[in-house]
């Protein structure tokens, strides 16, 4: 079986997915990880009580890369709103904004804008290729954009996500400062995938990135070191099954 290839070689950008700080901070000190995405259930999730608070102090940590926050109106205007001070709060600060709002009206025309102002948005829970085809169209081609493309979740509903995914590469190719991000990975393998098809960047929770140390481990070693799992966690459990023969000491 053929060694996989370092991550490091690849083409695709790893941003980590999270909003735990301390999380952040340790991806931050990995030069591997190229930027960083949140999202307001992963804040809830972490405990966060104060959006710009948290963001602000993320903002410390990461000064060099790229981190998104997500809007989270469901009113246009007022997502609009929302997205222009999330913008102000810095220059490598990247703005979610949800395809639909929770009625299922589209986004599009608040995409057209923002990025008309020179905002750089990054259009997420996109599954269909006419999501990602609506808004290749209305994005200005001088301000870069990123398209998420939940692939992990397209995968969930039983669909192979990678000519899923190679299609809407191929549709953003009409706006080059426009990247295709594959969301919500399920695995490591993903990474390679993502890349295979010509995304851009995919986004990893830290604890999928915790197994990057696994990447080309020998195969052997690894069915051992299972086994040896299953055995121990046995008997630290205290499990037995009388079976009626004596066992010698």
């Amino acid at each position: 079986m053929t060694k996989p290839i370092d991550p490091a070689e690849l083409t695709i950008k790893i941003f980590a997915d999270g909003a735990d700080l301390d999380g952040i901070r340790e991806m931050a000190a990995n030069p591997m990880i190229r930027g960083f995405t949140t999202n307001p259930t992963l804040m809830r999730m972490a405990g966060v009580a104060d959006y710009k608070a948290f963001a602000l102090e993320a903002l410390a940590i990461v000064t060099d890369r790229p981190i998104s926050f997500e809007v989270f109106a469901d009113d246009f205007d007022e997502m609009e709103d929302q997205a222009l001070e999330i913008a102000s709060w810095g220059d490598n600060v990247n703005v979610k904004i949800p395809i639909t709002n929770t009625r299922g009206e589209s986004a599009v025309p608040l995409v057209r804008r923002l990025s008309g102002k020179g905002v750089t948005v990054n259009v997420t829970a996109m599954f269909t290729l006419d999501h990602v085809d609506s808004i290749v169209d209305v994005l200005d081609a001088k301000t870069p954009a990123i398209l998420s493309v939940f692939a992990g979740r397209v995968a969930d509903s039983g669909r192979d996500p990678v000519p899923h995914m190679k299609s809407a590469v191929e549709i953003a190719r009409t706006k080059p400062n426009a990247v295709v991000l594959w969301a919500s990975p399920r695995e490591l393998l993903n990474i390679y995938q993502a890349d295979a098809v010509g995304c851009g960047i995919i986004t990893v929770t830290n604890d999928i990135l915790r197994k990057l140390s696994g990447i080309g481990k020998d195969l052997d070693a690894f069915s051992l070191e299972t086994v040896k799992m299953f055995h121990d966690d046995a008997y630290a459990a205290g499990y037995g099954i009388d079976t009626g023969t004596a066992t010698s000491t």
